[in-house]
């Protein structure tokens, strides 16, 4: 794993005040378009998990690893959507962020009750996304087995609102 942290420290382009003035921007381009280190970050983040049902993948860049991961794990795939973007039945979460709220969407039917369920995204920052994530696994009767993430943002303290075992190949501290 140490040569991998170190290629993806090196790969990750830092872009100053986007989007916004103030924000230190983590850019993954240069990964994915880097096929050697990309299946070198889904092999890592699928690793060790143990039997795995269904892989949620968070909008929007969750879904660039997601069904890569759910395929190495031999599991299904469901993505976590922004309100709207589902086209069948859903299960809505509402919550907070810095600027605002947003509402994020499971369809009833992504998964039976009782399934494994591993959730996955390219950064943890202040972990409010990936909680509400929890919350719709829960409400659909899943069990949260973890969180697979490619970087961290440790400064945010966002693993500490998940209350479920968090992996990350990076953490920026």
């Amino acid at each position: 794993m140490g040569d991998l942290t170190a290629d993806l420290k090196a790969a990750i382009r830092d872009v100053p005040d986007f989007p916004k003035d103030g924000i230190l921007f983590k850019d993954i381009t240069p990964i994915l378009s880097d096929i050697g280190l990309y299946r070198r970050v889904m092999d890592a983040m699928a690793a060790d998990w143990g039997d795995v049902d269904v892989v949620v993948g968070m909008e929007s860049r969750g879904f660039l690893f997601g069904p890569g991961i759910a395929e190495r794990l031999g599991a299904g795939f469901a993505p976590a959507r922004k309100h709207g973007k589902l086209p069948h039945a859903t299960e809505a979460v509402t919550f907070d962020l810095e600027y605002g709220s947003a509402t994020l969407e499971l369809h009833v039917d992504a998964f039976p009750a009782g399934s494994r369920v591993l959730v996955v995204d390219d950064l943890l920052a202040t972990g409010g996304t990936a909680a509400a994530t929890k919350e719709l696994v829960e409400r659909l009767g899943g069990e949260l087995v973890g969180y697979s993430f490619m970087i961290e943002l440790g400064f945010l303290d966002g693993r500490e609102k998940l209350g479920a075992p968090v992996r990350s190949l990076v953490t920026v501290p």
